[in-house]
């Protein structure tokens, strides 16, 4: 969080708290509305010590005892405060209960007389617990606050930890994903340039379209499904230069692409992964491509035909692999994903929920 931030939440948190306790104050001021005259000393002594004590509580007590398991330290502390504070109001500003107390009578000597005075009555018990009462409140209300306040903290904490971890670890496949496309686009630009083919200057130009959308759009979390496909069909079209025979390379896409939003550079590498293996040594590729999309749901296929390719165990499935663990991490409960393989063919269908709206990185 940044430091603009923390004063802000700061200010905001001392505006609150000024709100209520004047409420609770000009609340309390109504049982006066006769004449202000009468409000007694007793009155600021109440708020000023309950505030006080609202504070220490929520401040020290709670954290510093209550949420480090010290239940008796917390617990002897606030009693304590508690009947001080309750002694000292009774005894010195309580008019009421003054006035019930037996005067003191000295003798001729100066020194005082006990006796008991029996037109004296004593004070009601409510009058003697009111104020324990008033700050047992209080106590409670600063503990409850101050501890559902620690625990949306800590929740808040655990959240942005997490945020961050998943960040990371995005940026990371991303950064993966992005030198394996530009690695396999530079080899079938070098394999047109090598037949000297009068196709490689489309081919820079399909390319540069390419990295424009990767260097200025896929840094948001989310891309519009539009631009996403388009990139798509420019990778289909880049490698239909390269290949010796493009007939059995389809691409369906059916539904309404505009307003819906995609992680982006999410499906290129089911479709890298088609092309690299179904691609014979001829240059000769069977890939087919579908896409459907109803309301927010989109259905993705992709199928390729395998001719006795021999894989890499050491480099091959690194875009899979990257690709099932975005997945994970961006769309834990809305895609699932399938994968077929037999002796010929390599299929792949991936039904996602697709993002109601963008979402842009700040």
């Amino acid at each position: 969080m940044k430091l603009d931030d923390i004063k802000n939440n700061s200010s905001n948190k001392i505006l609150v708290h000024s709100i209520i306790w004047s409420f609770f104050i000009v609340t309390s001021l109504i049982s006066f509305y006769e004449s202000y005259l009468l409000i007694n000393p007793d009155f600021y002594v109440q708020w000023i010590s309950g505030i006080t004590l609202f504070y220490l509580n929520y401040f020290y007590f709670v954290p510093k005892l209550l949420l480090h398991k010290k239940y008796w330290s917390f617990l002897a502390i606030v009693l304590s405060i508690i009947t001080f504070f309750t002694i000292v109001r009774i005894v010195y500003f309580i008019p009421d209960f003054r006035e019930m107390m037996p005067p003191k009578v000295y003798d001729a000597t100066g020194h005082q007389i006990t006796r008991r005075m029996p037109f004296r009555r004593k004070a009601p018990f409510f009058m003697i617990i009111s104020p324990s009462i008033f700050y047992v409140f209080i106590i409670a209300i600063s503990t409850i606050i101050k501890t559902l306040s620690e625990f949306y903290d800590n929740q808040q904490n655990k959240l942005i930890a997490e945020t961050h971890r998943t960040t990371t670890e995005l940026n990371y496949l991303r950064k993966q994903t992005n030198p394996h496309f530009l690695f396999n686009a530079l080899n079938s630009i070098y394999s047109l340039a090598y037949k000297k083919s009068d196709l490689v200057p489309d081919a820079i130009v399909t390319l540069s379209e390419m990295m424009r959308y990767m260097l200025y759009e896929t840094d948001n979390k989310t891309v519009f499904l539009e631009k996403e496909i388009n990139y798509i069909k420019n990778y289909i079209e880049l490698q239909k230069l390269r290949l010796n025979n493009i007939e059995n390379i389809f691409i369906n896409i059916h539904g309404e692409t505009r307003n819906k939003y995609i992680e982006p550079l999410l499906l290129i590498s089911f479709i890298e992964n088609a092309f690299k293996y179904g691609t014979d040594y001829k240059g000769v590729a069977y890939v087919k491509i579908k896409i459907i999309i109803n309301d927010n749901v989109l259905d993705f296929w992709v199928e390729n035909k395998m001719e006795n390719y021999i894989k890499d165990p050491e480099n091959s499935g690194i875009g899979l692999t990257n690709i099932e663990s975005r997945l994970d991490l961006l769309y834990p409960n809305t895609h699932q994903l399938t994968i077929t393989e037999t002796e010929n063919s390599y299929s792949v269908h991936l039904n996602l929920i697709l993002d109601k709206t963008q979402v842009i990185n700040t």
